[in-house]
C-alpha cells in the first residue's frame, strides 16, 4: 500500500488550487518516481508564497520506501539526497509554509537548508478492521452521546446533499461569530471532484422530524480517510448527533480505507472531542522558510501586531 495522502492527488490539486496553479517536484530512478512534492504558489501581501489550498491539511514530500533490507544509516542518507533534490526543484518563492504528512518523520534535510519547524498534532485511528475494538476505545462520555442520539431517534444517512451540509456547517461558524472561511462554490467544486473520483461522502444526522442536527464530510483514498469538515445546529447541539455522525463516518471509512484521520485541531475543545473517540495523538511537522531577513522581520512584526490587537 502506497502511503500517500489524498491531498497530493492531481485531481485534488486541480479542484482546490485550479489547473495550472500548482506543480510537482519529482525525482525518478530507473524511470520510476521515488520522491515527489507538490507546490502551490499564492500571492499573499505581495509575496510569492508556497502554501496550501484551502481545506488541504498537508502537502510536503512523499518518499518511496527503500529496498527491503536497507540499513538505517543508508536509509537516512537516501532521504537526505531525495529531499535535497526536491528542495532544489522548488520554484522561486519568498515565503514557504507547508504542513508535512505525519508519515514524514525526518525533516533534518530541510533544517540544513534554513527551514524552521513547528510540531502540530492530529488524531488517528490506525486500525479500522474491527468496529467492536474501535467502539471499546471510545471514552464513556462519547459512547453515551451516541446512545443518547439513537434513543432520541436520530439517524445518519450517507448523502450527496452538499447544500444541506453547508447549511449546518455554516451554523457552526455563525455560532462563533465567524464567516465561512471558504465559499460555497469552492466546497461544491471540491466535493464534485471527490464524488467523481469515488473519494468523498457526506453523512447527515437527522432527527425524527427530518431536521439536520449535524453532518460531516469525509474524503479518502485506500490508505487513509480524513474528516475534512463538519458542523452542527446549535439549537439541537445536545442531541448527541455530532458524535453519532462521526461514528457512522468511521464505520464507513473501514470499508474504503485503513486509517481514520480526524484532521486534528490545535483548538482545545475540538481536540477534546476528537480524543474522546480513542484516537491516538499523532505529530506532524509544519515547516516555514523565509528567504529574506527583511521579509522575515516584516512578517514577525505583522504577527506581533496581530497578537496585540486580538
Amino acid at each position: 500500500m502506497v502511503k500517500c495522502s489524498i491531498f497530493a492527488s492531481p485531481w485534488w490539486l486541480n479542484a482546490t488550487a485550479g489547473e495550472g496553479n500548482w506543480g510537482l517536484c519529482e525525482v525518478k530512478e530507473n524511470g520510476k518516481t521515488v520522491a515527489s512534492m507538490p507546490w502551490v504558489i499564492k500571492n499573499r501581501f505581495g509575496l510569492k508564497t508556497i502554501s496550501h489550498p484551502s481545506l488541504t491539511q498537508t502537502l510536503g514530500p512523499w518518499l518511496a520506501d527503500p529496498p527491503s533490507g536497507t540499513k538505517y544509516a543508508k536509509r537516512l542518507a537516501r532521504e537526505k539526497d531525495l529531499m535535497e533534490a526536491l528542495i532544489d526543484q522548488l520554484p522561486h518563492y519568498q515565503v514557504f509554509r507547508q504542513n508535512f504528512a505525519p508519515e514524514i518523520a525526518n525533516w533534518l534535510p530541510f533544517y540544513w537548508r534554513g527551514f524552521q519547524q513547528t510540531t502540530r498534532y492530529t488524531y488517528r485511528l490506525s486500525d479500522l478492521s474491527d468496529s467492536q475494538v474501535i467502539w471499546s476505545v471510545f471514552q464513556e462520555s462519547t459512547r453515551r452521546e451516541i446512545r443518547k442520539a439513537e434513543k432520541q431517534g436520530v439517524t445518519v444517512e450517507r448523502s450527496s446533499d452538499i447544500d444541506a451540509f453547508l447549511d449546518v456547517n455554516e451554523l457552526t461558524f455563525l455560532r462563533q461569530g465567524m464567516k465561512l472561511p471558504y465559499t460555497r462554490a469552492y466546497v461544491k467544486r471540491l466535493f464534485a471532484a471527490c464524488e467523481q473520483n469515488n473519494a468523498g461522502a457526506i453523512f447527515l444526522a437527522r432527527g425524527r422530524d427530518g431536521r439536520v442536527h449535524a453532518g460531516n464530510l469525509l474524503v479518502w483514498n485506500r490508505y487513509c480517510a480524513y474528516y475534512l469538515m463538519g458542523g452542527g445546529d446549535p439549537e439541537v447541539r445536545n442531541s448527541g448527533a455530532t458524535s453519532l455522525a462521526m461514528w457512522e463516518a468511521i464505520q464507513f471509512a473501514a470499508s474504503v480505507s485503513q486509517i481514520f484521520d480526524f484532521e486534528g485541531s490545535m483548538i482545545e475543545p475540538v481536540e477534546r472531542f476528537f480524543r474522546g473517540f480513542g484516537a491516538v495523538q499523532t505529530p506532524y511537522f509544519s515547516l516555514t522558510h523565509v528567504r529574506s531577513k527583511r521579509v522575515a522581520m516584516a512578517l514577525g512584526l505583522r504577527s506581533t501586531l496581530g497578537a496585540l490587537l486580538r
